[in-house]
């Protein structure tokens, strides 16, 4: 059975969360604690060298890591990552703009905010890195204006991916209100028959 190494806050193991739950795929969640140090033990260094989750471990013991690299494995021969080729290169665009374009922006600010409760202390980084997610939520508000999902129409592990941390702009004190078409498609996302929320237990 396929191993999720995760921690129930992170919105990149969120992704293959949303999407073993599309797939119908079983698999079992192993929930570390991140911050007593539980993904820098030596056995978890064996897993992911660079000390981070999500880990996928598959059934032969082979891992995996990075989140957006796990979902297009999850992902081949479904219809989540199809086998067009243009199709995919659109997806793995909007992948990329998803690690560099909103995780840093959205993610950071949610942690500094919600997580670590140091808005204070970072006041001129978080302002620096909220003008850099409004652009960004800007740029996904205007392509999703006119589309109900990322990629051709139809719903893609491009909108897992950017579902993520997205949806959760508003703990880092966002203002989704000012980007109606993005609220639109967190809708439609959440209304996914696999939809499952972030935190379950």
């Amino acid at each position: 059975m396929l191993k999720l190494y995760q921690s129930r806050l992170s919105g990149n193991a969120y992704k293959i969360r949303l999407l073993l739950s599309a797939l119908e795929r079983p698999y079992e969640r192993v929930t570390l604690n991140l911050g007593a140090g539980e993904a820098r033990t030596p056995e978890m260094l064996t897993r992911n060298p660079l000390g981070r989750i999500p880990i996928l471990e598959l059934e032969d013991g082979r891992t995996l890591f990075e989140s957006n690299a796990i979902l297009t494995y999850l992902a081949e021969g479904s219809a989540f990552y199809p086998g067009d080729n243009w199709l995919r290169a659109k997806i793995m665009q909007w992948l990329m703009f998803e690690q560099y374009d909103i995780v840093r922006p959205l993610a950071r600010v949610r942690f500094l905010i919600s997580i670590a409760k140091q808005k204070d202390k970072f006041e001129a980084h978080i302002a620096e890195l909220q003008e850099m997610g409004r652009k960004a939520l800007g740029h996904l508000d205007r392509h999703l204006a006119d589309e109900d999902y990322l990629v051709g129409g139809v719903y893609s592990i491009a909108d897992i991916s950017l579902y993520a941390y997205t949806h959760l702009a508003e703990e880092g004190e966002y203002d989704l209100g000012a980007y109606p078409a993005v609220r639109r498609w967190i809708a439609r996302v959440e209304t996914q028959p696999s939809y499952v929320p972030m935190i379950t237990d």
